[in-house]
């Protein structure tokens, strides 16, 4: 039985982020869970909380998109690490809205990086879909996401902006995402000439990042350059989930750069370290950082802490954290998405209740 005024959620994916979101979801006031969709065989058939490691929740895990659209939710949480356009594009022409924290906020890079094998623009695709099923599509997350929108909020009081830079700057080890790293490039020789493409192939969403910043300050850009440094693990470095050798790639400074005539305007800066034994190193300070250059100049932290008792002794209880401010945006916005005309939106196409938490009442 379905709970009256609550959106009725089919989620895709159980990795970490997953994980952590289905038990999200089931404590949130705006929401129901009705399905899940599973990639791997042996978690179909199984219930979804018996696979993330709580209590049964009376929802078994499916492995077809035509289930989805059987169950008719009201929108899909599509949570996996790499988008599924073709999943997409069925699940909206069947008029369900999705909201997905896989690699997508305005759909820049995608065009740009990912064409779609029909040979069109993947956000043609997805529009055409949405149009046809009358529904919305949105991706957002923690960063890129949130933290570009806490850049913008920044500048409200800045008369004449120079320059505006959101900075990540975090201790990674605790995302346990063996494939992630390993696209990225985490583990091989700095020397190694692959490493700067695989940077950037793994992290070109945070050009999207910048772009929606733009978008917001009714800047132009003429291109998103892209730059990088690398530090090299002084040692090897054994995390227990994953090894680097010496001379490994252990931490990284990535800077997308918002260029106007020759002069960086918008940035989106990524300061990452798996571990602090790099040579360089970087001074990771655990927040996201807001720097605006103009009249008056503004420096802002957005700083994360635990629950009050919570045990930081167990690693996944640490990397819970982490996936618990990606995922969040998604589940706060949705109320907001359904209501939301059909298409392609962004951040800056949604209302300031979007961007709001719930209470605990």
């Amino acid at each position: 039985m379905s709970t009256p005024g609550r959106v009725r959620v089919f989620q895709v994916a159980t990795g970490n982020l997953g994980t952590e979101m289905i038990g999200r979801i089931q404590r949130h006031p705006d929401l129901e869970l009705v399905g899940l969709h599973c990639y791997s065989p042996d978690k179909i058939g199984r219930d979804a909380g018996e696979i993330v490691g709580i209590e049964p929740i009376g929802v078994t895990a499916t492995g077809s998109v035509e289930q989805i659209i059987a169950a008719r939710p009201d929108v899909l949480t599509f949570h996996g690490v790499f988008p599924d356009e073709d999943l997409y594009v069925k699940v909206l022409e069947a008029g369900i809205d999705v909201v997905t924290t896989a690699d997508w906020i305005t759909g820049f890079h995608r065009d740009t990086n990912h064409p779609h094998p029909s040979g069109r623009k993947v956000s043609e695709v997805i529009a055409a879909a949405c149009e046809r099923g009358d529904s919305t599509f949105y991706g957002t997350g923690m960063n890129p996401g949130l933290s570009q929108i806490l850049g913008i909020v920044h500048t409200a009081d800045v008369a004449e902006i120079e320059n505006i830079t959101v900075t990540e700057s975090v201790d990674v080890s605790c995302h346990h995402s063996v494939d992630t790293w390993k696209a990225v490039g985490y583990g091989r020789p700095v020397d190694d000439p692959t490493i700067g493409e695989s940077l950037h192939k793994y992290t070109a969403v945070f050009a999207d990042a910048v772009h929606l910043m733009a978008d917001a300050f009714g800047l132009e850009l003429d291109e998103v350059k892209f730059g990088y440094e690398l530090g090299a693990c002084t040692e090897d470095v054994d995390l227990g989930w994953y090894f680097l050798p010496k001379g490994s790639l252990g931490a990284n400074y990535i800077k997308y750069q918002g260029m106007v005539d020759g002069v960086a305007r918008v940035e989106s800066h990524l300061e990452w370290q798996m571990t602090p034994h790099t040579d360089p190193a970087w001074n990771i300070k655990g927040c996201y950082i807001t720097q605006v250059t103009g009249d008056p100049s503004i420096y802002s932290k957005h700083m994360i802490f635990p629950r009050a008792g919570f045990d930081l002794s167990d690693p996944r209880n640490f990397a819970s954290i982490g996936m618990t401010v990606t995922g969040l945006p998604a589940l706060n916005a949705i109320t907001s998405v359904v209501a939301a005309p059909a298409g392609i939106i962004t951040s800056a196409d949604l209302p300031l209740r979007a961007f709001a938490g719930r209470f605990k009442i």
